[in-house]
């Protein structure tokens, strides 16, 4: 029962990000088809919280449905939006974005509140309800393409693409595009904060929104932004925060610009893919190009020069945007270590294990000081790090000043390099089994500063080798 009330709250959580991001009132929304949602077993692993209930809430068919379906009570839908507001504001109040373990909190307060007020009959069927309404959608700006031509999940860990998508992997704050099963260019981005998440799945790119303009959520995050919930913000607005290009990629989430390059390789956004206005105009180019959409630089001038007005340019060709939450991955022959951003305990021996397979390779065919090295970083990486012991004296009994100042050296110097794996996002460790395999590693990479270079806005990554 447990696992189905977090399924639950995941479709919730889906329908607020529709909320926060897609509530623009320009241009039709997506669909999310049943062939692009994600399995049931994926579901249940992407991060849940109770505020995602403003967006169920806020929606007058899906109230209506909760009434007539499942036979709610005007007290019972009433007493969850008073819950969820009130969840949202504390988290705002104490900036949980930034506080480790803030995201499992909120996720069993909400299990524990939907008990609370419908019980775990109506749960159930709230589950059904919401999975159905986030199967069909609303409706699709084209014709649903053939079930054969339908654009699916790549299997496996860290898979290549062999065609043209867009691959978001979150906890490693970096979106790719493929043309042609080739990696053309490489965005660092920022993503969606841990009680407002980036789903997972298989989305659609079908258009490229030119001076979009915005229609702020009735949720609590807004409260600070001196807007009127369902105020449409005009294009161009300082007070429009998705900046010159929004890139819709289905229900709920969208691919915008707006970003400070502070919130590039962070937290950025509520539960979408965040960029500098440099890079969005960059990537819409780069996606007109791989979709073989006509769309001129001339044109592309003309469009955001008039800032005011909203242009639409639907894509030649539908591209798949694939978001995955991948916290574990062979890049160019190194294997790369990310943290677990939305507390989803991947970090394990056991996806390891997956990984590495993948790959070719077994975790036993690593040397016994690489399953250290790689055992210690996924703990340093996880959800709930356990803490090292210190270590300790070799030799007891009579020892010298120099030999107890060495010890004592020994146990800070070890104290300081854990507080420093704490502080990193990434660690990488260089296995000579996996030499030329995995993931191919960042190309031409945008970080938002203009120019391309490594990495921005986090310190490097710590390469461990043996």
């Amino acid at each position: 029962m447990k696992r189905n009330l977090k399924a639950v709250l995941l479709v919730a959580t889906m329908a607020l990000l529709s909320s926060a991001c897609q509530r623009q009132g320009e241009a039709p929304r997506e669909v999310a088809t049943p062939t692009s949602s994600p399995a049931a077993a994926e579901v249940e692993t992407i991060p849940i919280t109770l505020p995602v209930l403003d967006a169920l809430l806020a929606d007058k068919a899906f109230k209506a449905d909760l009434k007539s379906k499942l036979q709610l009570t005007d007290e019972q839908i009433a007493a969850l939006g008073k819950i969820s507001s009130e969840a949202v504001t504390k988290l705002r109040h104490a900036n949980a974005e930034n506080q480790p373990g803030s995201a499992e909190t909120s996720r069993q307060n909400a299990i524990e509140a939907i008990r609370r007020v419908i019980g775990a009959e109506k749960s159930e069927q709230l589950l059904a309800l919401a999975r159905d309404r986030w199967n069909k959608g609303s409706e699709e700006i084209e014709a649903t393409a053939p079930k054969d031509t339908e654009p699916t999940m790549l299997k496996g860990p860290n898979a290549i693409p062999k065609d043209t998508r867009v691959v978001v992997n979150i906890p490693a704050y970096r979106m790719d595009v493929f043309q042609n099963g080739s990696l053309i260019k490489s965005y660092k981005v920022g993503i969606g904060y841990p009680e407002f998440p980036l789903p997972q799945g298989l989305r659609k790119a079908q258009m490229i929104i030119f001076n979009p303009t915005w229609t702020p959520p009735d949720s609590p995050w807004v409260d600070s932004m001196a807007v009127t919930p369902g105020e449409v913000i005009a294009a161009g607005s300082k007070q429009n925060p998705l900046g010159p290009i929004k890139i819709p990629i289905g229900s709920p989430s969208l691919i915008h610009g707006g970003k400070p390059l502070a919130k590039i390789g962070t937290f950025a956004s509520h539960g979408c893919v965040g960029m500098t206005n440099g890079q969005v105009k960059d990537f819409a180019k780069l996606l007109a190009q791989a979709s073989q959409t006509e769309l001129s630089d001339q044109t592309m001038a003309a469009y955001l020069k008039n800032r005011t007005k909203t242009r639409t340019v639907k894509l030649a060709n539908l591209v798949p945007v694939e978001l995955r939450y991948e916290t574990i991955v062979v890049e160019d022959g190194k294997l790369h270590i990310y943290r677990d951003v939305y507390d989803q305990n991947t970090n394990t021996e056991e996806n390891l294990r997956a990984v590495l397979q993948a790959n070719g390779i077994t975790f036993e065919d690593l040397g016994g000081e690489e399953k250290a090295q790689v055992l210690d970083a996924l703990n340093a990486m996880s959800r709930n790090p356990k803490k090292q012991p210190t270590p300790k004296p070799s030799v007891v009994g009579n020892q010298n000043t120099a030999d107890k100042l060495a010890r004592a050296a020994e146990r800070r110097a070890e104290a300081e390099r854990q507080k420093k794996l704490r502080n990193r996002k990434e660690i990488v460790i260089e296995i000579a089994l996996l030499t030329g395999k995995g993931y191919p590693p960042p190309a031409n990479l945008d970080s938002g500063t203009g120019t391309q270079v490594a990495g921005v806005n986090s310190p490097p990554p710590v390469i461990v080798r043996p």
